[in-house]
């Protein structure tokens, strides 16, 4: 069974809003006592959190689609909706938030390092909040907003202070067993180890990381093996160590041309040409290998690596190598500049969001866009009369109407607002108090047939009507009649004298 993964693709939703309230106090010889409709709760958001006990992402693996409870709706006598619980995700050191066009959304990195990647609805106003000198008892309320709803990649990258790269088989997995507690899986074919291995080694007084970065061949950086997929898992490193096979059986390998060759991939790959390199001769227990690796060894040394000749089987050379490592990590380490403390990053929600952009599309409507307008269209219960006219009244102090015709738009052309599309007529005057729920200002007195009614007749026109009449002619010519007061008399033939 799978116990690595190191990506995975998350369908989130956050939860949705509550809804507002519509209710109206009522006592005993009160009533009409006023508007006591509570406000929806807002629904719970997702966030990302660094746990260091995790080192995969395998429980995603299995349940990639996450949601978050939704907010409660809203009830009389002034009680709000419940807030929905917001969901913490533990995920490993070193996640990195992408969204699928591959934008970094956000680097995790250290214990406790958070991300909201979802947000939760804003909860629906009931009619107590919405209530005025104008409108004392509104008839209508806000509904909830939806939650975020989007998927996201989530890709670790191995936090590790030493990277040991190599050709498969070279031993890398028996070097990390013997140094450190780890036991990968061991064996003599090539692409033994699937995933990374992680190891910590303990070198005197000092303690460091070791990753084990498995598959990578020529041709890696581009995707050949197993390379593509776990090159990023030494881009954290802060050492590089070569593990070369110096007892090869293949004729055409040498310690030399494989050091060349995994070079040339980490540079294609790029952005670890200031790592620091420590090049390991392996497998020197076998005669020919301590041959090869004394004759290479020299060559090595004259490029500028520091060259360590080991067994992983008989441990010789071992102890030299650790410390050697913990030395090069701990300079790494001094030069790097100090950490900051992880810090809380508040991200409020804005309130004043109040630009606007109006563009005529192909189709003649006037198609409004905005942070603030969308958030009302969603938040209006568009079968209320008189919430319609609540926005009307919005989009009109926020400067829509007078955009609109300062862009030429006539009444009754379309405009769209999200996904609501409706007529532009302009406001009516200022709201008269009436029966809950209605808006006198919205009663057509033109006469003019409604988008509804003009869509309508748009259907009827690709179809017959019911009240055509098939007549058929003398000569046997079929042709309708429109006139349904007209109708159409069938004389029957077979009928007997």
């Amino acid at each position: 069974m799978t116990t690595f993964v190191d990506r995975v693709v998350l369908h989130l939703q956050a939860g949705d809003g509550g809804h507002g309230c519509v209710s109206v106090k009522r006592e005993k010889f009160k009533p009409l006592g006023g508007p006591d409709g509570g406000d929806g709760g807002h629904g719970g958001g997702v966030t990302l959190q660094v746990d260091p006990q995790l080192h995969t992402l395998l429980d995603f693996h299995f349940r990639p689609h996450i949601k978050a409870s939704n907010g409660g709706g809203g009830a009389g006598a002034n009680r709000d909706g419940a807030k929905g619980a917001d969901l913490v995700l533990k995920v490993p050191d070193g996640t990195v938030v992408l969204t699928t066009e591959g934008e970094v959304l956000a680097d995790l990195i250290g214990a406790d390092a958070s991300f909201e990647v979802a947000r939760g609805g804003r909860g629906g106003r009931g009619n107590a909040s919405l209530a005025n000198t104008r409108r004392k008892v509104p008839g209508f309320a806000e509904l909830g907003e939806p939650g975020d709803r989007f998927d996201v990649v989530l890709e670790l990258k191995s936090v590790a202070d030493v990277g040991l790269v190599g050709f498969p088989s070279a031993g890398k997995s028996s070097l990390i067993s013997v140094i450190s507690a780890a036991k990968p899986k061991i064996a003599d074919y090539p692409f033994t180890t699937l995933v990374p291995n992680l190891g910590v080694v303990q070198a005197g007084e000092q303690t460091f990381t070791v990753a084990d970065v498995p598959g990578l061949i020529p041709g890696a950086a581009t995707g050949k093996g197993l390379g593509m997929q776990f090159l990023r898992h030494i881009e954290r490193t802060s050492v590089l160590v070569h593990v070369l096979d110096a007892a090869t059986p293949e004729i055409e390998r040498d310690p030399l041309a494989d050091l060349d060759a995994i070079e040339a991939e980490l540079a294609a790959y790029g952005g670890l040409e200031d790592r620091p390199r420590i090049v390991v001769l392996n497998k020197i227990d076998v005669p020919d290998g301590r041959d090869l690796a004394e004759m290479v060894r020299p060559d090595l040394e004259a490029r500028g690596y520091p060259v360590f000749m080991v067994s992983a089987v008989t441990r010789e050379g071992l102890k030299e190598l650790v410390f050697a490592l913990a030395k090069a990590v701990d300079e790494h380490r001094l030069a790097a500049p100090p950490a900051e403390p992880s810090r809380a990053v508040l991200r409020p929600r804005a309130l004043d969001e109040k630009g606007f952009t109006i563009e005529q599309d192909a189709d003649d409507v006037y198609v409004i866009r905005g942070v603030q307008v969308e958030r009302w269209i969603l938040q209006t219960n568009f079968d209320n009369e008189e919430a319609i006219g609540y926005l009307a009244d919005r989009l009109e102090r926020l400067g829509v109407e007078a955009a609109l015709a300062k862009k030429g738009a006539q009444p009754g052309d379309p405009v769209r607002i999200g996904a609501q599309e409706f007529d532009w007529q302009p406001n009516g005057g200022e709201y008269v108090q009436g029966p809950r729920g209605t808006d006198s200002r919205l009663e057509d007195k033109s006469g003019r047939a409604t988008a509804a009614q003009r869509l309508a007749a748009r259907k009827a026109r690709r179809v017959r009507s019911d009240d055509e009449l098939l007549h058929m002619a003398p000569d046997g010519t079929v042709t309708t009649v429109a006139n349904a007061n007209r109708p159409v008399l069938v004389e029957d033939d077979d009928t007997e004298e």
